[in-house]
């Protein structure tokens, strides 16, 4: 009769980011190790607290299942002696297989042994497979504690490990499994009993815990939202803070505090900042999005002495607010660009000069940029002016304090300084996207100072070497190249990478011919990889077909979409087929001159005349972003290019002759590699 499993591991509190990797991790492992036993289950879920991480398994069988094999031996000639008696050979491999030799079956030339196992009680493997769970979740940071030679990411003080409602018993870093939980620190009487696994959630519940994160994440949404409407606004939930504070509480329970009006002068951000990144309070703004002074928190108790609870969270905001009209009030005593020149004290990185250095170069480059995408005359002004100022927020006081207001200060303090809306936009801008997910620069002269710090920040670090290799990455170059290339590709920009690339090296006067070309190649293959991650929703040979080539990061993306339209058509094999016949004859070419006056037969006149009008269209076509239309003109080359091979025998003794054949099929692919190399894309 299968049985429910409850496992819970108690620790001292967890850090709440770790939480959600632990228990995926968890369900995981179970689930593996369940599988690799054999011992069948109808569900698992895993549940967490900051100080309980639970499994709980359904229907758990109580044994293994039996496993039957035919397991091959020696051949029947080394098996048996002249009289048909076992050798040496097959006893020790009958010995081996745990059967008597006599039960050796012949088959096909080779004795087999037909071995049965029979599954072991599920009760006792748990014993040895419930520690190894424990011991088989990683974690960033682990702790040792006493004088054991075990690490955790927390101490852990007790396990409940229930099959069915018997003990799994077993002892790991001094700790014995048993049915004993421990409800919430100040709310429950503390220790408590668990009968079995169906009743684990109510007696957790009963003992002040809110087991299930769902349940819990739900309860903080709703008394959230019905707070703030109980005070006349409306709450901002973002989800990393909300799953932040899931996993800090136990036993929910929403409160409102509020502070003075007066900060509500600061700018909005300056304000929900300390609130909300420092101290985890979700602030509270009006239906048209004006922020309220007030804010809502989230105790782990109950709604006992919540007006003591409120005014201590009052006081610790009131003087982070004060810190905040601190800073901003001697931040205004100068101007932005006063500021920025205390940023030829701060180092951009060893060996690549200052943060104002820096500047002056983002200066040039977002000019070059902005020529080169065909910006108006007022965004190439904004652009240039945007990026003198991008750093000088680096500097202030509000920033040094709050670091997440990087950009956001520099936009709040053009504006105050009179700079022009575009220009105060485009430093706050010029940092995006700042993390996965968030939204990318949507004015002109923020993408082109985005896209110039972005050059110059991977320019600079790769030549100091420092290029990221696995999953080091301490610049986040990987980050910026990702946002570098949905940028131009959501923009919309035909941006050669290598001449952007070239004006940064320019600017770090690196003139050195074989670092420039190296520079060129290491900066090339890092776009590469990112505008494959990019392109992953599009067949990866697509993808590989068209990133020979990622100077036009924009034209890349476009040219992907049309091969991958063009492989799923039902006449596209055709092509394909006679396109790699030319890339692989051409490779034998010397050159790709072709003389009209050496044909010798209708075909090579036919094709000639045939690739000059492809590619005639194809270069049209690609100079209107046309390249559906492109491939439609390349692929009427198909029928040519076969009556071609069907009449021609190119390696013709005569030099000439050959070499203006393989000059033509040189052509041919070289018009056809300006869409895709088709040598790339895999044939069902």
């Amino acid at each position: 009769m299968a049985k429910d499993l409850l496992f819970e591991i108690g620790t001292e509190e967890v850090p709440a980011h770790v939480m959600p990797g632990t228990l995926a991790q968890l369900k995981e492992n179970a689930e593996k190790a369940l599988n690799e036993n054999r011992i069948a289950f109808t569900a698992i879920r895993t549940l967490g607290t900051p100080h309980r991480t639970a499994l709980i398994v359904e229907g758990v069988a109580e044994k293994q299942e039996d496993v039957a094999s035919e397991n091959r031996g020696p051949s029947v000639k080394i098996a048996f002696d002249a009289d048909g008696n076992p050798t040496k050979a097959a006893q020790g491999f009958a010995r081996g297989q745990h059967v008597d030799p006599k039960d050796l079956v012949v088959k096909d030339g080779y004795v087999y042994a037909e071995v049965h196992e029979e599954g072991q009680p599920t009760a006792k493997i748990l014993e040895t497979l419930l520690p190894e769970l424990v011991c088989g979740l990683s974690f960033p940071n682990n702790m040792r504690w006493g004088d054991l030679d075990f690490k955790f990411i927390r101490p852990i003080r007790w396990f409940v490990a229930l099959y069915g409602s018997d003990v799994i018993p077993f002892e790991l870093a001094n700790v014995k499994s048993g049915r004993t939980s421990r409800g919430h620190r100040f709310l429950s009487q503390g220790d408590f009993e668990i009968a079995d696994a169906k009743s684990y959630e109510k007696a957790c519940e009963e003992n002040f815990i809110i087991v299930d994160q769902d349940k819990r994440k739900q309860m903080i949404r709703e008394q959230i939202e019905a707070v703030a409407k109980a005070n006349g606004g409306q709450a901002e939930i973002t989800e990393d803070l909300l799953e932040e504070v899931l996993y800090l509480v136990e036993y929910p329970t929403a409160l409102c505090g509020n502070f003075e009006e007066k900060y509500l002068q600061l700018p909005p951000e300056a304000v929900i900042t300390p609130m909300r990144d420092h101290q985890r309070y979700f602030p509270v703004k009006t239906a048209d999005g004006k922020l309220l002074p007030l804010f809502i928190t989230v105790r782990n108790g109950g709604k006992e002495y919540l007006e003591t609870v409120q005014h201590g969270n009052e006081r610790v905001l009131r003087a982070r607010l004060a810190d905040a009209q601190f800073f901003f009030d001697e931040d205004r005593k100068k101007s932005l660009e006063e500021h920025r020149e205390k940023l030829k004290t701060v180092v951009f990185q060893q060996g690549l000069g200052t943060m104002y250095e820096k500047t002056e170069r983002l200066e040039k480059l977002a000019s070059f940029i902005a020529d080169a995408i065909g910006a108006d005359e007022k965004d190439h002004k904004h652009a240039k002016r945007a990026a003198i100022l991008s750093k000088a927020d680096l500097v202030t006081g509000m920033v040094t304090e709050f670091t997440e207001l990087q950009g956001i200060m520099g936009r709040e303090y053009a504006k105050l300084d009179g700079e022009c809306e575009k220009v105060a936009i485009a430093i706050d801008e010029h940092y995006k996207p700042r993390f996965a997910g968030d939204s990318q620069p949507q004015t002109t002269a923020g993408r082109i100072v985005s896209l110039a710090d972005k050059i110059d920040t991977i320019v600079g670090t790769f030549s100091l070497g420092k290029i990221p290799t696995g999953s080091q990455d301490p610049f986040a170059l990987r980050r910026q190249a990702l946002g570098l290339v949905n940028m131009i590709i959501e923009a919309k920009y035909h941006l050669s990478l290598a001449s952007i690339v070239a004006k940064a090296m320019d600017l770090y006067a690196i003139e050195d011919e074989k670092a420039r070309a190296k520079m060129q190649q290491d900066v090339a293959d890092f776009i590469r990889l990112r505008l494959k991650n990019v392109l992953e929703s599009i067949r990866y040979d697509v993808v590989d077909a068209v990133l020979a080539d990622v100077d036009d990061i924009y034209a890349v993306s476009l040219r992907a979409k049309a091969v991958a339209d063009y492989v799923a058509s039902a006449d596209a094999a055709a092509g394909i087929q006679a396109f790699v016949r030319v890339a692989n004859l051409a490779k034998k070419a010397e050159s790709a001159e072709v003389s009209a006056e050496l044909f010798q037969t209708d075909a090579e006149r036919t094709l000639f005349a045939a690739y000059e009008k492809a590619a005639a269209a194809v270069e049209a076509d690609i100079a209107s972003e046309a390249y559906a239309e492109a491939i439609r003109a390349l692929a009427a080359l198909a029928a040519p290019i076969d009556a071609f091979f069907a009449d021609v025998m190119v390696m013709d003794k005569d030099e000439a002759i050959k070499n203006n054949r393989l000059g033509l099929l040189k052509s041919i692919d070289a018009i056809v590699g300006r869409v895709a190399d088709f040598t790339k894309i895999v044939l069902a």
